[in-house]
């Protein structure tokens, strides 16, 4: 602190911030992802939940090229507590002395 400058306090507040990040992902349709049942006129169609576990599968593969959908949003976290003494990355807020 600088000679003859008046203290300053502050309070932690605890922050999260959420990113929305989209990708798509290619469902072959094969036998996998079809109704177990034929429909009335005999034909198969496309499970809507099997086409969704699919799609998450694939959705996790680590080469998959996700794009973020937008400004991230922060918010207050829903869980106060105070800070670590080390914060992962440092101190965020507080100015440098020089």
């Amino acid at each position: 602190m600088l000679v003859g400058a008046m203290p300053t306090y502050s309070v932690a507040v605890r922050m999260q911030r959420l990113t929305t990040e989209e990708a798509w992902v290619s469902v072959p349709v094969t036998h996998e992802v079809m109704k177990d049942e034929p429909e009335p006129d005999g034909t198969f169609r496309v499970s809507a939940q099997k086409l969704r576990e699919a799609a998450l599968v694939l959705g996790a593969e680590p080469k998959l090229r996700w794009t973020p959908e937008g400004p991230a949003l922060v918010t207050l976290h829903p869980e106060q507590r105070p800070p670590p003494r080390d914060p992962p990355g440092g101190s965020t807020s507080e100015p440098e002395e020089p």
